[in-house]
């Protein structure tokens, strides 16, 4: 007979996580690193009960705000490079709702993070219950159905014993390398409080290893006869790289073939950014030594990316006649712009096809061309990144004056906005996963939230964020909950007074600027924000630097502080770097008032008669 333990359905489920292992470095760690909870009424009887008595081996963090909280945990994941993940709990209502941002983020970006909303009660007895959407013509919706399109598993659990094989159905898509992204069980928050008789059996140990699919012997061959065909490679390395942990086999791949390397903002830090073959940034926000390479082309070995728009100029930087190979772990993305498919883990990949070429390299001219545009690209990057003693200093001097006083061993965070294009082309990544972008759905507020999940993952290692004030108005709330953790932070906050990034765009398309920079904005009298006391008001320490020199010394200061330090700096809303980039697709109206805008247009209509990939 089976032996069984009766347990609550939250019981049961916080007994589960507590018990899922991986293994890293030969160390046997639990999976799941701890719980994010804002409790409510309808999790903190349930679920709130259930984690407390878990609490000695999984660890419950309160945070302030839900959405911040998921991208503390989603950020936690990535830092550790999918291999351990968080979990997050809310009530229902507007708690479940606010984490529907990050699940979308988690979603986009293949990160791992589970989400436990609380739901309706599945007896409907007391329905309406508070927080309850009522759907008029559909009585088994809830508020939690947002959460469908931007999960890669859904469940609503309305019995105790579902609880079963949905969560092993939940570490499976955790833990797959091409599944990978946000899980959500909805919780009927009466069902968290019903008990039923367990088998003992599901709370053993259980240990969770990555898979790493190995290519198929077809496609290898096609994907080699290609490359041997080649006489302009260029290999493009996504945020996969960093995943599969495939550093140093794209590094043996590059030298041994001669193929120069690019990066995505996702794959950015895949090389040492001081790698002879590393070309750096590709894209929109690329380097002039990579779009260079990748205009010039004829064969793009993509590598762990999803090939997003950014990253290809809208498909324009890839012109017609180019062929690639999509080496990717989903075949989703392996196949995608008729590329040849190479569906396997990256750093089996790499390996096996460098096996396959047998020796082959790329012609030794295409390699020399590339390492002196490389050299040429270092010049205009530093010229652009340089001290100033101007009183509106740009990003790229801001992110030099970083670069310089902390060095490229830090994990640099940031996201939306206008400092991901700057550092993507000008920051000098370090050693793997040194440098953290939440650029695959851009969301402001990711910044400082995404800052404390890294230092959870990485406490070694000092984790700098670069965030303008657009980002630090929506969510700064976690400032204080790095206090309260001991988990410091260095927070450089780019203060242009309004969202300069996009406000540049809308100037770019013709329009005038128009409701980004706060001048720009209805009001009746301009904010005086005085950012200094508002991050020590959260229990930073919060210095104003006045110029770079002043930013330096302020940042040095940061450097032996014991608790999170908030540098604030003014810069100017109206310069971006201009060297580097590539066209990026954004439509123009056809008729419009404004001089401008028919001018950006018939720009536009020229730009888009291009071929394409696709064709």
């Amino acid at each position: 007979m089976t032996a069984t333990i009766r347990l609550t359905m939250a019981q049961a489920l916080t007994r589960y996580l507590s018990r899922q292992m991986t293994e890293i470095d030969g160390q046997r760690l639990p999976i799941f690193s701890g719980v994010w909870a804002i409790f409510g009424h309808g999790n903190v009887a349930g679920l709130g009960e259930a984690l407390w008595q878990e609490r000695d081996r999984l660890p419950t963090f309160r945070a302030h705000n839900e959405q911040a909280m998921a991208h503390a945990a989603i950020a936690y994941a990535k830092a550790n490079m999918r291999r351990r993940f968080m979990a997050a709990t809310t009530s229902i209502g507007p708690g479940a709702t606010n984490l529907v941002t990050a699940a979308a983020l988690a979603h986009v970006n293949r990160l791992p993070v589970l989400l436990l909303p609380g739901d309706v009660f599945a007896n409907r007895i007391p329905d309406p219950v508070l927080q309850q959407v009522e759907h008029f013509s559909d009585g088994t919706v809830s508020a939690n159905d947002c959460f469908k399109p931007v999960s890669r598993y859904f469940d609503r659990i309305t019995r105790p014993e579902q609880i079963i094989p949905a969560l092993q159905r939940a570490l499976q898509v955790l833990t797959d390398p091409a599944e990978c992204g946000p899980v959500t069980l909805a919780l009927c928050q009466d069902v968290q409080a019903e008990a039923y008789d367990y088998p003992e059996s599901f709370f053993e140990e259980r240990l969770w290893t990555p898979r790493r699919p190995r290519p198929d012997r077809a496609e290898l061959a096609a994907a080699a006869a290609a490359l041997k065909a080649a006489k302009k490679p260029l290999i493009v390395a996504g945020g996969g790289v960093l995943y599969s942990g495939a550093s140093d086999e794209l590094a043996r791949f590059a030298t041994q073939t001669g193929i120069p390397v690019c990066e995505t903002q996702g794959g950015k830090s895949a090389l040492p950014d001081d790698a002879p073959l590393n070309m750096a940034a590709i894209g929109v926000t690329g380097t002039g030594a990579a779009n260079r390479l990748a205009a010039e082309a004829d064969l793009i070995l993509a590598v762990g990316t999803r090939l997003q728009d950014f990253t290809t100029g809208s498909w324009a930087l890839f012109a017609a006649g180019k062929s690639v190979i999509g080496l990717n772990v989903q075949a989703f993305d392996a196949g995608k712009h008729r590329a040849l498919p190479l569906v396997a883990d990256a750093r089996e990949g790499l390996a096996e096809l460098r096996d396959a070429l047998g020796g082959w390299t790329a012609p030794a001219s295409w390699t020399s061309d590339a390492k002196a545009g490389k050299a040429a690209w270092r010049k205009e990057a530093q010229a652009v990144t340089a001290a100033t003693n101007a009183a509106l200093p740009s990003d790229a001097q801001v992110i030099g004056a970083v670069q310089r006083s902390l060095g490229a061993e830090v994990i640099l965070l940031h996201a939306a906005g206008g400092l991901p294009g700057e550092l993507h082309k000008l920051w000098q990544a370090g050693s793997p996963g040194s440098y953290h972008a939440e650029y695959g759905f851009s969301c402001m507020g990711y910044e400082i939230a995404g800052g404390l999940g890294a230092k959870m993952a990485r406490p070694d290692r000092e984790v700098v964020v670069m965030v303008g004030d657009g980002s630090y108005l929506m969510m700064n709330s976690e400032i204080a909950t790095s206090v309260m953790l001991g988990l410091k932070l260095t927070i450089v906050l780019l203060d242009n007074r309004g969202f300069g990034c996009i406000n540049r765009l809308q100037n770019a398309t013709g329009s005038a600027s128009f409701n980004n920079l706060l001048k720009d904005a209805r009001h009746e009298t301009l904010p005086e924000i005085d950012f200094v006391a508002h991050a020590g008001s959260l229990g930073a320490i919060a210095l104003k630097a006045g110029s770079i020199a002043e930013l330096e010394t302020a940042l040095a200061q940061a450097k032996t502080n014991t608790r999170t330090t908030v540098v604030v700096i003014d810069t100017d809303p109206l310069v971006s770097t201009g060297a580097g980039g590539a066209w990026w697709d954004v439509a123009v109206p056809e008729v419009s008032e404004r001089a401008e805008v028919r001018a950006a247009r018939a720009s536009y209509d020229e730009r888009r008669k291009r071929p394409t990939i696709g064709d």
